[in-house]
């Protein structure tokens, strides 16, 4: 059975993500399940890191089809190369928005949104799912979000 996720009070970004990760690999770890664990995953980033929206899309006809999130009601289909997840996918490599109504494109599922950082998840070179967090503030994702969500990243593709 799952525990609660615990975060200790008054932590830096990165000190909570290196108590989190831990957390969520054991969590995942007994469970082959994809759709339960992506789930358990978006869940843990939304309520331990506080994010706005957390979620993923996975890799279907060429596209992106939304699977497990927490948040607010998204977006269900996004083209190849279209908005920030679109350009993650198609360019194989993580995007970081600072102000996503500056950013070309850009898929505005929720007006609340201000910030964004999407992670592709890869296997044998191929993306098959990407990692889609937001923030309702400016500028919240940097290169400690990078790394770490990267990391989680690695884990998932474990699981793939």
């Amino acid at each position: 059975m799952a525990e609660d996720i615990l975060i200790s009070d008054n932590v830096t970004k990165e000190e909570c993500y290196k108590e989190l990760l831990p957390q969520i690999a054991a969590l995942i770890d007994y469970e082959d399940d994809l759709t339960a664990n992506l789930a358990n995953i978006a869940a843990a980033l939304k309520y331990g890191l506080n994010f706005f929206w957390v979620g993923f899309y996975r890799v279907k006809d060429g596209g992106l089809i939304l699977g497990p999130f927490q948040g607010p009601v998204a977006c269900t289909r996004i083209a190849s190369n279209k908005g920030v997840c679109g350009a993650s996918y198609t360019q194989k490599r993580t995007v970081i928005v600072d102000d996503v109504d500056k950013y070309p494109g850009h898929i505005a599922c929720s007006s609340l949104s201000k910030s964004e950082i999407v992670i592709p998840i890869m296997k044998d070179d191929e993306v098959l799912l990407v990692l889609d967090v937001d923030s309702e503030h400016l500028s919240s994702f940097d290169e400690i979000d990078e790394r770490y969500l990267n990391e989680l990243a690695l884990m998932v593709q474990k699981k793939l």
